[in-house]
């Protein structure tokens, strides 16, 4: 056996043996991130659980907040430790990508649009309970969400999911699990709270609504590679959802109205994916290569 082949066994023996968090990335990260979010969540309301009390206004304001500690120091924690140095550094620099045209900001109207486009519908044909808020300051309420759980769904766990799915495949599987992550402050979000009958109905329809924006936030993300964009968009939905939900609505009537929005804003969705020009957001990663390496000779 020559010197150089024995050289290079030693190297492929000398290599470390991957992880269990490198070789499954994505379980590890939404394993993670929802027993980091849920135990916070399960602390601060722990105090009033015990006693068997009700859970007042305050403290369920004080979950979510807590619950933001799981998509950053998973995302965070994962990037380094999985992508090593160079996933570090590309993490970096999607999340200092500010710099990219001026019409996919535009976007950022889609969320408030959709919103009040929806209710604007109810109201006229359904009923006047369905007038839009004017709580402009509720915008106020989307920003630390946004800022802070974005390092993790699109600046970690999205990445990987487009390794395994096409990128809109994984949209909507990453939107459904983000809906699910809200579960222990689901019954506390909207303007109906609580929704007692009416909460498994309105946690459907939140998801769906989720799932519908998570699949915009990819959209835009999968054509800019901009973190910063992904943050903004969450902000506004966020944002725009506080800001204009109606606020005489019942449980079910919020419920309805929710799901109304969600499947607007699903038509328009596929409306955009249908006439985009990058082909890639429906194609599967192996297409995708494909496509790059083009027909061999």
């Amino acid at each position: 056996m020559s010197a150089s082949r024995i050289r290079d066994d030693e190297q492929i023996h000398a290599l470390p043996p991957r992880s269990l968090l490198q070789l499954h990335p994505i379980a590890s990260y939404f394993l993670l991130t929802f027993a980091i979010s849920w135990t916070a969540a399960f602390l601060v309301a722990a105090p009033k659980l015990l006693r068997g009390e009700p859970l007042p206004k305050l403290t369920s304001i004080l979950m979510f907040p807590a619950m933001l500690l799981g998509p950053v120091i998973s995302g965070i924690l994962l990037t380094v430790r999985v992508d090593g140095k160079p996933g570090w550094r590309g993490f970096l620099s999607r999340a200092m990508r500010f710099r990219i045209p001026a019409r996919w900001y535009a976007s950022l109207l889609l969320p408030p649009i959709a919103v009040l486009l929806t209710l604007s519908l109810l109201k006229t044909f359904l009923s006047p309970i369905y007038a839009p808020n004017r709580f402009y300051l509720g915008v106020l309420f989307g920003i630390t969400a946004g800022i802070f759980e974005e390092i993790g769904w699109m600046g970690y766990a999205y990445p990987k999911m487009t390794q395994r799915f096409s990128p809109f495949r994984a949209a909507v599987l990453l939107g459904v699990l983000w809906g699910i992550w809200h579960w222990p402050v689901v019954d506390f979000l909207g303007a109906a709270t609580p929704h007692r009958a009416a909460w498994l109905p309105f946690f459907l329809a939140f998801t769906a609504a989720m799932t519908a924006m998570r699949v915009l936030i990819a959209w835009v993300y999968t054509s800019t590679q901009s973190l910063p964009l992904a943050q903004l968009l969450h902000i506004s939905s966020a944002g725009a959802l506080v800001a204009f939900s109606p606020p005489g609505v019942s449980a079910m009537q919020e419920a309805f109205w929710y799901a109304a929005y969600a499947a607007l804003l699903g038509v328009v969705m596929l409306c955009l994916v249908s006439l985009s020009r990058n082909r890639n957001f429906i194609s599967s990663p192996d297409t995708q290569t494909s496509r790059k390496i083009g027909p061999r000779a």
